[in-house]
């Protein structure tokens, strides 16, 4: 109160201008409605203006309320939908004709009053859910759930759940207020029903009023509930003999729980008929049944039948509550069938030693075959299936084998001396069946070979302690132990060999000894009958001819004429003259090549000489005498062809003559060889540098002019080397009458 002292007090508002809450009902049909009538008490000349304005006039939603502006009635001009729009607010004006405001704009509140015009809608049209089988009552569900889009705070959205329809069982029963579902009896058996579908309802106004519907699926879970059982108790199968790894046949079981469920799930065993584990048996992963196979041959004639106990259970275990009962039992009878069996060699392969040199026709094994099948008559045949060498022959009845031919050995169808072949057993039966057995024959090494002197012949020095020694050596074609070592002496037949000469082993070899002279000799020939023996059993002896060439010794005990002694005497050579040989090889070399330089020199001299006294016109003086010195001698003494094509000149041609020897030399010993390849000229230029140095009747610096090849080109190439030594000015031409009759003009010119 003390305030309203202190402002001005509110205006008073005119009780008719001051309009309540109007409530109309949705749906209402009689259109137009007058709703309500505004009135202002500032009644003007001429009358008052009205209009209102808001949601549902000039607003969206626009056309359903309107006023009559002289009068100030409101109508509703369209049917409301609580559900859309519960209430409308607008405001109201009154004014005079000029437009100028009587009132001041009062609001007009219009409340939708709701209808039960919408039935309840479930969320979904079906529910499902899962409960084990064997369920205690009031286990729950699942929970079914609606909307109503009426009022909720009237009846109209009031609902409640039923169940319409599950079966003559009863047994689920609904929360009317919640919707949730749960068990309301014991029993629930997947096996007798699986599956339940219930029609639950909904309904608004508490029960009473609209209702919807919609469908519950509920599925019971399998329990291991039940045992697997046999569908019958006894069963028969057959099997041939000697198969593994091969089905026989099936043993059916039924199980009550879900189909591929570990519940459902059959294994089995087997209890008795099987000690030694020729069965096994598996289940059948699709149709549940034990499947019954062999994992071991089975023989008809040692046993032709089996009887089997086996026993099923789940894999898993059965629930607790369900009441114990003996495990599922069937006899399983299986006939083992009588096939047919290759025979079979008992001893494979078969070993045997034969001695080497055995006569043909000598029996050496019986290799036979036993055939499996007893309660068959059946023969076996035998054959040769593999004999490289074409060495045996086989009965086909008894199997005994025999020698076709001597076996020999060495041979190229031996294999670390033993012998290989292949025997087929077959049987008579339809279709017949065979069997391969190898027969390894050792060729047993028979000491039939004596051994042989190698070399047979040599050279030693005369003179006793002083290289007057030979190697001797031998050979045996039988293998060890018949070989060696071996033994040497003297024949005990000639026993006055022994005053001059002597055998000992060397160095401790078996196969070689040193023959020594223990006087001295004379030069010459000498042939010493020796006895050689093998360490055999029994030994094999030989007296064998040793051709000896006792040369004359030098100071250090070697031969003096070496060469010519190795060359009569044959391959066998002392150590001392081989020495000589290549000592004698080595010098001649080295004499060739000094040779070589000093004429080399000398050419170039005489070529710097005949350019001194014709430098105006060298290529002129040139062509005139077409000749450089000793090498055009040798050009024409030694065709150059013989390098360029050394085919076009056979190996038994007459060797060339020599044409710078003197008149009275004699031709070389050995004539000049040709390499086996014509186009190696390095190996024909090797070998006639040997025959150069083997021939003692020309010097041996004049041979190595033959190789003085400078290739292809003009035969004035060589004018470089003349051009090159004009430096030097005192020359000597003395050297040009040693050159022979061709060279005898130069020599008067310059000499």
């Amino acid at each position: 109160p003390q305030a309203w002292g202190q402002h001005e007090a509110p205006r008073r508002v005119k009780r008719a201008w001051v309009i309540p809450p109007i409530s109309v009902s949705e749906n209402h049909k009689r259109i137009p409605h007058l709703l309500v009538q505004i009135k202002s008490d500032k009644q003007q000349p001429g009358g008052v203006i009205y209009s209102i304005k808001g949601p549902g006039v000039d607003e969206e939603p626009l056309g359903i309320f309107s006023i009559d502006k002289f009068s100030g009635k409101v109508f509703l001009n369209a049917m409301l939908d609580r559900e859309e729009h519960d209430r409308y607010r607008l405001r109201a004006f009154a004014l005079d004709l000029g437009g100028v405001t009587l009132e001041e704009p009062t609001d007009l509140e219009i409340i939708v009053v709701d209808q039960n015009d919408n039935r309840p809608l479930f969320r979904q049209d079906v529910f499902t859910g899962r409960v084990v089988e064997g369920a205690e009552p009031g286990t729950c569900v699942m929970t079914v759930d609606a909307t109503d889009a009426d009022d909720p705070d009237t009846d109209n959205a009031a609902l409640r759940y039923s169940i319409l329809e599950q079966g003559a069982a009863g047994m689920f029963s609904i929360n009317a207020t919640t919707g949730e579902i749960c068990t309301a009896r014991p029993g629930l058996d997947r096996e007798t029903m699986g599956v339940y579908n219930l029609t639950v309802q909904a309904a608004d106004m508490s029960g009473d009023g609209l209702t919807t519907t919609a469908m519950a699926i509920i599925y019971l879970e399998d329990i291991n509930d039940n045992p697997p059982e046999f569908t019958k108790e006894e069963f028969s199968m057959e099997v041939e003999e000697q198969a593994a790894g091969v089905d026989v046949g099936k043993v059916f079981v039924h199980d009550k729980d879900l189909a591929g469920s570990p519940s459902w799930l059959a294994k089995f065993t087997i209890l008795e008929g099987d000690p030694e584990g020729a069965f096994a048996i598996r289940t059948d992963p699709h149709t549940n049944d034990g499947v019954l196979s062999v994992v071991k041959p089975l023989d008809h004639e040692v046993r032709d039948r089996f009887e089997l106990t086996v026993s099923v259970q789940n894999e898993r275990p059965l629930e607790p509550s369900v009441p114990a009962s003996p495990r599922a039992l069937a006899t399983v009878r299986v006939r083992v069938r009588d096939v047919n069996e290759a025979p079979a060699f008992r001893e494979n392969p078969r070993r045997i030693s034969v001695l080497e040199g055995t006569p043909p026709g000598t029996a050496i094994t019986t290799y036979t075959a036993s055939d499996p099948d007893t309660h068959q008559i059946q023969t076996l045949s035998y054959a040769l299936l593999y004999d490289p060498a074409d060495w045996l022959q086989m009965d086909p009845h008894a199997g005994t084998v025999r020698t076709k031919r001597e076996l020999l050995h060495p041979s190229a169808f031996l294999q670390g001396g033993w012998y290989i072949a292949l025997v087929l057993a077959r049987d008579d039966a339809e279709p017949p069946l065979s069997a391969t057995g190898t027969l390894s024959i050792e060729i047993l090494e028979v000491n039939d070979h004596a051994p042989q002197l190698q070399p047979p012949a040599g050279v030693l020095c005369g003179r006793p302690g002083r290289g007057g020694t030979l190697l001797l050596g031998a050979t045996d074609d039988d293998r060890p132990p018949h070989g060696a070592p071996f033994h040497f002496q003297l024949s005990p037949q000639h026993p006055q060999l022994a005053r001059n000469w002597s055998i000992a082993r060397f160095n401790g070899e078996v196969t070689h000894a040193v023959l020594a002279v223990l006087a001295e000799l004379p030069e010459g020939p000498y042939s010493l009958p020796l006895l050689l023996r093998d360490s055999g059993t029994p030994p094999r002896e030989q007296q064998q001819l040793l051709n000896v060439s006792v040369c004359h010794c030098g100071r250090d005990g070697t031969c003096l004429d070496g060469a010519l002694a190795a060359a009569s005497a044959g391959a066998g050579i002392t150590l001392g003259a081989l020495m000589i040989i290549l000592g004698s090889t080595i010098l001649l070399l080295v004499l060739a090549a000094l040779g070589a330089a000093r004429v080399r020199g000398r050419r170039r001299a005489l070529r710097k000489g005949l350019l001194q006294r014709s430098r105006d016109d060298m290529r002129d003086n040139i062509l005139n005498y077409d000749e450089q010195g000793g090498g055009e001698e040798d050009q024409d003494a030694y065709d150059i062809n013989q390098l360029r094509h050394p085919e076009l000149f056979s190996p038994r041609a007459k060797p060339p003559l020599r044409r710078d020897a003197p008149l009275s030399s004699g031709t070389p010993m050995a004539p000049r060889k040709l390499p086996s390849s014509p186009s190696d000229i390095e190996d024909f230029i090797n070998e006639g540098l040997e025959a150069a140095d083997s021939d003692p009747s020309v010097p041996p610096y004049d041979t190595a002019l033959i190789y003085d090849y400078e290739g292809s080109g003009s035969v004035a190439s060589p004018l470089s080397s003349i051009v090159s030594s004009l430096t030097d000015e005192d020359q000597d031409y003395d050297y040009l009458s040693e050159w022979g009759p061709r060279f005898r003009r130069l020599a008067d010119l310059y000499g």
